[in-house]
Protein backbone atom coordinates (compact mmCIF):
# COMPACT_ATOMS: atom_id res chain seq x y z
CA UNK A 1 0.00 0.00 0.00
CA UNK A 2 1.67 3.55 -1.17
CA UNK A 3 1.94 6.28 1.10
CA UNK A 4 -0.26 9.40 0.49
CA UNK A 5 1.20 12.81 -0.50
CA UNK A 6 0.07 14.05 2.84
CA UNK A 7 2.26 11.52 4.64
CA UNK A 8 5.33 14.37 4.41
CA UNK A 9 3.99 16.26 6.87
CA UNK A 10 5.91 16.62 9.59
CA UNK A 11 4.30 17.95 13.15
CA UNK A 12 6.02 20.06 15.29
CA UNK A 13 6.42 17.03 18.36
CA UNK A 14 9.68 15.51 15.75
CA UNK A 15 12.12 17.40 15.95
CA UNK A 16 13.99 17.30 12.18
CA UNK A 17 18.29 18.54 12.34
CA UNK A 18 19.39 19.07 8.92
CA UNK A 19 22.98 20.62 8.37
CA UNK A 20 23.15 22.83 5.35
CA UNK A 21 26.34 23.25 3.85
CA UNK A 22 27.34 26.46 2.71
CA UNK A 23 27.93 25.72 -0.71
CA UNK A 24 24.26 24.46 -0.88
CA UNK A 25 22.16 27.15 -0.66
CA UNK A 26 18.89 25.91 -1.26
CA UNK A 27 18.39 22.58 -1.09
CA UNK A 28 20.07 19.35 1.00
CA UNK A 29 19.85 16.02 -0.06
CA UNK A 30 19.32 13.27 2.53
CA UNK A 31 20.31 9.78 2.64
CA UNK A 32 16.79 8.87 1.68
CA UNK A 33 16.63 10.74 -0.94
CA UNK A 34 14.22 13.64 0.13
CA UNK A 35 15.06 16.91 -0.60
CA UNK A 36 14.27 19.63 2.14
CA UNK A 37 13.57 23.22 1.08
CA UNK A 38 15.04 25.19 3.66
CA UNK A 39 14.39 29.04 1.66
CA UNK A 40 10.96 28.67 1.38
CA UNK A 41 8.10 29.74 4.53
CA UNK A 42 6.39 27.00 6.09
CA UNK A 43 2.88 26.91 4.62
CA UNK A 44 -0.52 26.13 6.98
CA UNK A 45 -2.61 23.66 6.40
CA UNK A 46 -6.14 24.89 6.70
CA UNK A 47 -7.59 22.16 7.50
CA UNK A 48 -5.60 21.45 10.50
CA UNK A 49 -4.60 24.64 12.32
CA UNK A 50 -1.64 25.34 14.38
CA UNK A 51 0.84 22.39 12.05
CA UNK A 52 2.94 23.13 9.92
CA UNK A 53 3.85 21.14 6.54
CA UNK A 54 7.12 20.78 4.59
CA UNK A 55 6.90 20.24 1.08
CA UNK A 56 9.39 17.69 -0.11
CA UNK A 57 10.30 17.02 -3.90
CA UNK A 58 11.87 13.72 -5.17
CA UNK A 59 14.51 14.40 -7.71
CA UNK A 60 13.07 10.66 -9.15
CA UNK A 61 10.22 9.98 -10.68
CA UNK A 62 6.80 10.26 -9.10
CA UNK A 63 5.99 6.77 -9.55
CA UNK A 64 9.36 5.46 -8.00
CA UNK A 65 9.73 7.81 -5.46
CA UNK A 66 5.81 7.06 -4.40
CA UNK A 67 7.31 3.52 -4.19
CA UNK A 68 10.28 4.20 -2.28
CA UNK A 69 8.35 6.18 0.06
CA UNK A 70 6.73 3.20 1.84
CA UNK A 71 9.77 2.05 3.25
CA UNK A 72 10.58 5.25 4.54
CA UNK A 73 9.82 5.16 8.53
CA UNK A 74 11.89 1.83 8.80
CA UNK A 75 14.68 3.59 7.13
CA UNK A 76 14.42 6.53 8.27
CA UNK A 77 14.43 5.13 12.03
CA UNK A 78 17.07 2.10 11.87
CA UNK A 79 19.85 5.23 10.02
CA UNK A 80 18.58 7.41 13.51
CA UNK A 81 19.25 3.87 15.93
CA UNK A 82 22.15 3.34 14.47
CA UNK A 83 23.79 7.03 14.86
CA UNK A 84 22.24 7.05 18.06
CA UNK A 85 24.59 3.91 18.92
CA UNK A 86 27.74 4.99 17.57
CA UNK A 87 27.07 8.63 19.37
CA UNK A 88 26.76 6.54 22.94
CA UNK A 89 29.48 3.95 22.39
CA UNK A 90 31.82 7.02 21.83
CA UNK A 91 30.56 8.69 24.76
CA UNK A 92 31.27 5.33 26.92
CA UNK A 93 34.72 5.45 25.58
CA UNK A 94 34.60 8.79 26.55
CA UNK A 95 33.46 8.14 30.25
CA UNK A 96 35.69 5.21 31.14
CA UNK A 97 39.04 7.38 29.81
CA UNK A 98 38.11 9.91 31.72
CA UNK A 99 37.78 7.41 34.88
CA UNK A 100 40.76 5.63 34.10
CA UNK A 101 42.85 8.56 34.12
CA UNK A 102 41.74 9.86 37.12
CA UNK A 103 41.05 6.92 39.82
CA UNK A 104 42.83 3.42 38.21
CA UNK A 105 40.68 0.70 38.21
CA UNK A 106 40.82 -3.07 37.10
CA UNK A 107 39.10 -2.99 34.24
CA UNK A 108 39.20 -7.32 33.57
CA UNK A 109 37.69 -7.80 36.62
CA UNK A 110 34.54 -5.74 37.65
CA UNK A 111 34.26 -8.14 41.09
CA UNK A 112 37.42 -6.78 42.05
CA UNK A 113 36.08 -2.75 41.60
CA UNK A 114 35.58 -1.76 44.97
CA UNK A 115 39.31 -2.86 45.92
CA UNK A 116 41.61 0.17 47.06
CA UNK A 117 45.03 0.65 45.24
CA UNK A 118 48.01 -0.59 46.55
CA UNK A 119 49.11 3.00 48.70
CA UNK A 120 51.60 1.21 50.46
CA UNK A 121 53.92 0.26 47.54
CA UNK A 122 53.09 3.59 45.34
CA UNK A 123 53.03 6.33 48.03
CA UNK A 124 56.29 8.52 47.68
CA UNK A 125 57.28 10.86 50.65
CA UNK A 126 58.04 14.01 51.09
CA UNK A 127 60.78 14.86 49.05
CA UNK A 128 61.62 18.30 50.83
CA UNK A 129 63.76 16.19 53.46
CA UNK A 130 66.84 18.23 54.61
CA UNK A 131 69.81 16.42 52.22
CA UNK A 132 72.64 17.62 54.40
CA UNK A 133 73.47 18.14 57.79
CA UNK A 134 73.92 21.75 57.91
CA UNK A 135 70.30 22.24 56.86
CA UNK A 136 68.95 19.53 58.95
CA UNK A 137 70.22 21.14 62.04
CA UNK A 138 69.36 24.87 61.20
CA UNK A 139 65.72 23.73 61.05
CA UNK A 140 66.27 22.06 64.34
CA UNK A 141 66.67 25.17 66.66
CA UNK A 142 63.83 26.38 68.39
CA UNK A 143 63.91 30.27 67.56
CA UNK A 144 61.91 33.16 67.08
CA UNK A 145 59.17 33.14 64.78
CA UNK A 146 60.54 36.26 62.42
CA UNK A 147 63.90 34.43 62.32
CA UNK A 148 62.17 31.17 61.39
CA UNK A 149 60.27 32.78 58.51
CA UNK A 150 62.99 34.54 57.39
CA UNK A 151 64.45 30.88 57.12
CA UNK A 152 61.92 29.36 55.37
CA UNK A 153 62.24 32.51 52.35
CA UNK A 154 65.58 31.41 51.81
CA UNK A 155 65.85 27.84 52.08
CA UNK A 156 63.06 27.86 49.13
CA UNK A 157 65.60 29.68 47.24
CA UNK A 158 67.74 26.73 47.61
CA UNK A 159 65.27 24.73 45.75
CA UNK A 160 64.70 27.10 43.25
CA UNK A 161 68.41 26.57 42.50
CA UNK A 162 68.53 23.01 41.64
CA UNK A 163 66.08 23.66 38.52
CA UNK A 164 68.23 22.97 35.44
CA UNK A 165 68.48 25.57 32.52
CA UNK A 166 65.89 28.82 33.33
CA UNK A 167 66.15 29.20 36.87
CA UNK A 168 62.80 31.50 38.64
CA UNK A 169 64.97 34.18 39.36
CA UNK A 170 62.28 36.59 39.96
CA UNK A 171 60.72 34.01 42.49
CA UNK A 172 63.61 34.27 44.18
CA UNK A 173 64.14 37.87 44.09
CA UNK A 174 60.73 37.67 45.84
CA UNK A 175 61.49 35.58 48.24
CA UNK A 176 64.87 37.79 49.31
CA UNK A 177 62.31 40.69 49.36
CA UNK A 178 59.91 39.09 51.60
CA UNK A 179 62.76 38.15 54.09
CA UNK A 180 64.29 41.44 53.82
CA UNK A 181 60.92 42.95 54.93
CA UNK A 182 60.62 41.00 57.88
CA UNK A 183 64.26 41.77 58.90
CA UNK A 184 64.11 45.29 58.95
CA UNK A 185 60.34 45.58 59.90
CA UNK A 186 60.79 43.09 62.78
CA UNK A 187 64.04 43.74 63.87
CA UNK A 188 63.15 45.14 67.46
CA UNK A 189 61.33 42.31 68.24
CA UNK A 190 63.84 39.66 67.00
CA UNK A 191 67.10 41.68 69.20
CA UNK A 192 64.29 41.53 72.07
CA UNK A 193 64.50 37.39 72.36
CA UNK A 194 68.33 38.07 72.72
CA UNK A 195 69.60 37.38 76.39
CA UNK A 196 71.25 40.33 77.79
CA UNK A 197 74.84 39.07 77.83
CA UNK A 198 74.38 38.15 73.98
CA UNK A 199 72.62 41.47 72.51
CA UNK A 200 75.79 42.70 71.44
CA UNK A 201 77.36 40.01 69.43
CA UNK A 202 73.74 39.57 67.88
CA UNK A 203 72.99 42.84 67.05
CA UNK A 204 76.01 43.06 64.72
CA UNK A 205 75.12 39.98 63.67
CA UNK A 206 71.56 41.47 62.81
CA UNK A 207 73.47 44.28 60.81
CA UNK A 208 75.83 41.77 58.86
CA UNK A 209 72.36 40.03 57.96
CA UNK A 210 70.94 43.21 56.68
CA UNK A 211 73.59 44.83 54.62
CA UNK A 212 77.02 42.81 55.15
CA UNK A 213 78.93 41.76 52.13
CA UNK A 214 77.22 37.99 52.44
CA UNK A 215 73.89 39.92 53.68
CA UNK A 216 70.50 39.94 52.10
CA UNK A 217 71.73 42.74 49.96
CA UNK A 218 74.00 41.65 48.34
CA UNK A 219 72.02 38.46 47.82
CA UNK A 220 69.62 40.24 45.87
CA UNK A 221 72.14 42.02 43.31
CA UNK A 222 73.40 38.76 42.69
CA UNK A 223 69.69 37.20 42.06
CA UNK A 224 69.77 40.53 39.79
CA UNK A 225 72.81 39.56 38.30
CA UNK A 226 71.58 36.22 37.42
CA UNK A 227 74.54 34.82 38.54
CA UNK A 228 74.10 31.11 39.87
CA UNK A 229 77.75 31.02 41.56
CA UNK A 230 77.13 34.04 43.60
CA UNK A 231 73.51 33.67 44.29
CA UNK A 232 74.67 30.25 45.64
CA UNK A 233 77.74 31.66 47.90
CA UNK A 234 75.62 34.44 49.31
CA UNK A 235 72.59 31.98 50.08
CA UNK A 236 74.66 29.88 51.92
CA UNK A 237 76.00 33.22 53.70
CA UNK A 238 73.13 34.49 54.52
CA UNK A 239 71.82 31.41 55.87
CA UNK A 240 74.78 30.29 58.06
CA UNK A 241 74.73 34.01 59.36
CA UNK A 242 70.31 33.39 60.48
CA UNK A 243 71.52 30.20 62.27
CA UNK A 244 73.66 31.99 64.39
CA UNK A 245 71.25 34.56 65.58
CA UNK A 246 68.56 31.70 66.22
CA UNK A 247 71.12 29.65 68.14
CA UNK A 248 71.48 32.58 69.94
CA UNK A 249 67.83 33.02 70.46
CA UNK A 250 67.41 29.52 71.15
CA UNK A 251 66.78 28.90 75.21
CA UNK A 252 67.62 25.87 75.76
CA UNK A 253 64.77 23.07 75.68
CA UNK A 254 61.87 24.25 74.29
CA UNK A 255 59.85 21.63 75.96
CA UNK A 256 59.53 19.81 79.34
CA UNK A 257 60.81 16.24 79.66
CA UNK A 258 58.53 12.98 81.06
CA UNK A 259 58.77 12.61 84.43
CA UNK A 260 60.41 8.99 83.92
CA UNK A 261 63.55 10.39 82.27
CA UNK A 262 64.97 12.87 84.51
CA UNK A 263 67.61 10.65 85.68
CA UNK A 264 69.24 10.76 82.22
CA UNK A 265 71.89 12.98 81.62
CA UNK A 266 70.49 15.46 78.63
CA UNK A 267 71.87 18.17 76.89
CA UNK A 268 69.50 21.03 76.48
CA UNK A 269 71.72 22.80 74.08
CA UNK A 270 73.92 22.03 71.20
CA UNK A 271 77.90 20.98 71.38
CA UNK A 272 80.41 19.89 68.76
CA UNK A 273 82.52 16.97 69.64
CA UNK A 274 86.01 16.12 68.25
CA UNK A 275 87.45 12.92 67.40
CA UNK A 276 91.11 12.13 66.44
CA UNK A 277 91.27 9.00 64.56
CA UNK A 278 93.95 5.96 63.34
CA UNK A 279 94.06 3.87 60.85
CA UNK A 280 94.07 -0.16 61.91
CA UNK A 281 97.09 -0.72 59.34
CA UNK A 282 98.57 2.05 60.65
CA UNK A 283 98.45 3.41 57.02
CA UNK A 284 98.21 7.04 56.33
CA UNK A 285 95.32 9.55 55.36
CA UNK A 286 95.20 10.97 51.94
CA UNK A 287 96.27 14.89 51.90
CA UNK A 288 94.74 17.71 52.20
CA UNK A 289 94.79 20.34 49.50
CA UNK A 290 98.97 20.62 49.10
CA UNK A 291 99.29 19.20 52.52
CA UNK A 292 101.44 15.92 53.42
CA UNK A 293 99.61 12.22 53.72
CA UNK A 294 98.66 12.49 57.92
CA UNK A 295 98.77 9.58 60.19
CA UNK A 296 95.58 10.64 61.71
CA UNK A 297 92.33 12.71 61.23
CA UNK A 298 89.93 14.61 62.76
CA UNK A 299 86.32 14.25 62.25
CA UNK A 300 84.07 17.11 63.72
CA UNK A 301 80.24 16.02 65.43
CA UNK A 302 77.79 17.96 65.71
CA UNK A 303 75.45 17.06 68.54
CA UNK A 304 72.11 18.43 68.73
CA UNK A 305 70.12 18.61 72.24
CA UNK A 306 67.52 20.69 71.08
CA UNK A 307 65.75 17.04 69.23
CA UNK A 308 67.18 14.68 70.97
CA UNK A 309 68.13 16.04 74.38
CA UNK A 310 68.58 12.03 76.27
CA UNK A 311 70.12 10.61 73.50
CA UNK A 312 72.79 13.68 72.94
CA UNK A 313 73.04 14.01 76.63
CA UNK A 314 73.93 10.44 77.29
CA UNK A 315 76.97 10.71 73.96
CA UNK A 316 78.63 13.80 75.30
CA UNK A 317 78.65 11.94 78.64
CA UNK A 318 80.38 9.50 77.55
CA UNK A 319 83.04 11.25 75.44
CA UNK A 320 83.80 13.75 78.86
CA UNK A 321 84.73 10.45 80.64
CA UNK A 322 86.95 9.22 77.92
CA UNK A 323 84.98 5.63 77.25
CA UNK A 324 85.81 6.07 73.62
CA UNK A 325 89.34 7.00 74.20
CA UNK A 326 90.92 4.16 72.01
CA UNK A 327 87.06 2.47 70.78
CA UNK A 328 87.49 0.47 67.84
CA UNK A 329 85.68 1.48 64.83
CA UNK A 330 84.46 -1.19 61.62
CA UNK A 331 83.39 0.06 58.35
CA UNK A 332 80.46 -1.73 56.48
CA UNK A 333 78.74 -0.41 53.00
CA UNK A 334 76.33 1.67 55.03
CA UNK A 335 77.72 2.50 58.27
CA UNK A 336 80.97 3.05 60.33
CA UNK A 337 80.08 1.31 63.71
CA UNK A 338 82.34 1.81 67.06
CA UNK A 339 83.13 -1.46 68.83
CA UNK A 340 80.26 -3.35 71.03
CA UNK A 341 83.18 -4.37 73.35
CA UNK A 342 83.00 -1.35 75.77
CA UNK A 343 82.25 -1.45 79.43
CA UNK A 344 79.04 -2.18 79.66
CA UNK A 345 78.59 -0.42 82.68
CA UNK A 346 78.99 3.15 81.22
CA UNK A 347 76.56 4.79 79.55
CA UNK A 348 72.36 4.50 79.98
CA UNK A 349 69.93 2.56 77.75
CA UNK A 350 68.13 5.54 77.35
CA UNK A 351 64.91 4.97 75.10
CA UNK A 352 64.27 5.65 71.52
CA UNK A 353 64.26 9.42 71.08
CA UNK A 354 62.74 10.68 67.42
CA UNK A 355 61.67 14.24 66.66
CA UNK A 356 58.81 14.31 64.01
CA UNK A 357 58.96 17.31 61.61
CA UNK A 358 56.29 19.77 62.57
CA UNK A 359 56.09 18.59 66.37
CA UNK A 360 56.83 20.22 69.39
CA UNK A 361 58.36 17.08 70.98
CA UNK A 362 59.90 13.89 70.69
CA UNK A 363 58.50 10.86 70.98
CA UNK A 364 59.74 7.85 73.13
CA UNK A 365 60.13 4.13 72.71
CA UNK A 366 58.23 4.16 69.05
CA UNK A 367 59.55 4.54 65.73
CA UNK A 368 58.37 6.53 62.83
CA UNK A 369 55.44 5.05 60.14
CA UNK A 370 57.67 7.20 56.69
CA UNK A 371 54.96 5.77 54.52
CA UNK A 372 52.82 7.55 56.10
CA UNK A 373 54.56 10.96 55.95
CA UNK A 374 56.45 10.95 59.43
CA UNK A 375 59.16 12.25 59.23
CA UNK A 376 62.43 12.96 61.70
CA UNK A 377 63.37 16.40 62.28
CA UNK A 378 67.14 14.82 61.88
CA UNK A 379 67.42 12.80 59.04
CA UNK A 380 68.70 9.42 58.90
CA UNK A 381 68.90 9.91 55.06
CA UNK A 382 72.26 12.01 55.19
CA UNK A 383 75.78 11.26 54.65
CA UNK A 384 77.55 11.55 58.02
CA UNK A 385 74.03 11.11 60.30
CA UNK A 386 75.60 9.91 64.01
CA UNK A 387 73.05 7.75 65.41
CA UNK A 388 73.09 5.00 68.30
CA UNK A 389 72.35 1.62 67.67
CA UNK A 390 69.31 -0.53 69.25
CA UNK A 391 69.62 -1.95 72.51
CA UNK A 392 70.56 -5.39 72.52
CA UNK A 393 68.02 -6.03 74.99
CA UNK A 394 64.89 -3.95 73.71
CA UNK A 395 64.54 -2.33 70.54
CA UNK A 396 62.57 0.24 72.05
CA UNK A 397 65.51 1.54 73.25
CA UNK A 398 69.25 3.16 72.31
CA UNK A 399 72.61 1.52 72.65
CA UNK A 400 74.09 2.41 76.07
CA UNK A 401 77.37 3.47 74.16
CA UNK A 402 77.56 2.06 70.96
CA UNK A 403 76.96 4.37 67.85
CA UNK A 404 77.44 4.53 63.64
CA UNK A 405 78.13 7.27 61.07
CA UNK A 406 75.52 5.90 58.67
CA UNK A 407 76.86 6.58 55.35
CA UNK A 408 73.73 7.29 52.76
CA UNK A 409 73.81 6.07 49.56
CA UNK A 410 70.52 7.42 47.40
CA UNK A 411 71.82 3.95 45.33
CA UNK A 412 69.99 2.12 47.84
CA UNK A 413 67.44 4.42 49.13
CA UNK A 414 63.79 3.96 48.88
CA UNK A 415 60.57 5.74 47.50
CA UNK A 416 61.74 9.53 48.12
CA UNK A 417 65.26 9.03 48.36
CA UNK A 418 64.97 7.91 51.93
CA UNK A 419 66.61 4.86 53.96
CA UNK A 420 64.85 2.32 54.89
CA UNK A 421 65.97 2.49 58.13
CA UNK A 422 64.42 6.34 58.17
CA UNK A 423 62.72 6.70 61.48
CA UNK A 424 64.02 3.39 63.04
CA UNK A 425 66.97 5.29 65.14
CA UNK A 426 68.08 7.49 67.36
CA UNK A 427 69.83 10.59 65.41
CA UNK A 428 71.23 13.17 67.27
CA UNK A 429 74.11 14.90 65.55
CA UNK A 430 75.82 15.07 62.15
CA UNK A 431 79.79 14.87 61.58
CA UNK A 432 81.40 17.17 59.21
CA UNK A 433 84.24 16.15 56.12
CA UNK A 434 83.39 12.67 56.73
CA UNK A 435 84.19 12.01 53.02
CA UNK A 436 88.02 12.20 53.35
CA UNK A 437 88.43 9.89 56.38
CA UNK A 438 86.13 6.62 55.26
CA UNK A 439 87.85 6.48 52.65
CA UNK A 440 88.06 3.50 49.94
CA UNK A 441 91.06 1.61 50.15
CA UNK A 442 92.28 -1.28 47.96
CA UNK A 443 90.71 -4.78 48.20
CA UNK A 444 93.72 -6.62 49.15
CA UNK A 445 94.13 -4.51 52.25
CA UNK A 446 92.70 -6.40 55.06
CA UNK A 447 92.76 -3.85 57.56
CA UNK A 448 91.42 -0.95 55.74
CA UNK A 449 88.28 -0.86 57.46
CA UNK A 450 89.33 -0.87 61.09
CA UNK A 451 89.80 2.75 62.89
CA UNK A 452 90.62 3.78 66.12
CA UNK A 453 89.44 6.22 68.45
CA UNK A 454 92.92 7.91 69.81
CA UNK A 455 91.38 10.77 71.58
CA UNK A 456 87.89 12.05 71.80
CA UNK A 457 87.58 15.61 73.20
CA UNK A 458 84.29 18.28 73.57
CA UNK A 459 84.21 21.87 72.07
CA UNK A 460 81.25 23.53 73.42
CA UNK A 461 78.87 25.78 72.07
CA UNK A 462 77.48 26.66 75.19
CA UNK A 463 75.34 23.61 75.99
CA UNK A 464 74.24 22.58 79.92
CA UNK A 465 74.48 18.66 80.13
CA UNK A 466 72.54 18.10 83.04
CA UNK A 467 72.33 15.78 85.55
Amino acid sequence: MAFPLSSAIFYHKLSLHVFIPPSVPKRVSLSTHFTVCSNQMLSKDPARKGRSRIPCFSKRKFSEEVAERHDFPANFYMSICRFGLKKLENLIAVILICVQISSPLPLFGWDSFSISPARAVLYSPDTKVPRTGELALRKAIPANTNMKAIQDSLEDISYLLRIPQRKPYGTMEGNVKKALKIAVDEKDSVLASLPVDLKEKGSTLYASLIDGKGGLQALLVSIKDQDPDKVSLGLASSLDTVAELELLQAPGLSFLLPGQYLKYPRLTGRGIVEFTIEKGDGSTFSPEASGEPRKTATIQVVVDGYSAPLTAGNFAKLVIDGTYDGAKLSRTDQAVISDNGLDKNKGYSVPLEIKPSGQFEPLYRTTLNVQDGELPVLPLSVYGAVAMAHSEVSEDCSSPYQFFFYLYDKRNAGLGGLSFDEGQFSVFGFNKQIHNCWERHSSTDKNWRCYSISKAGRRSRSPHIAK
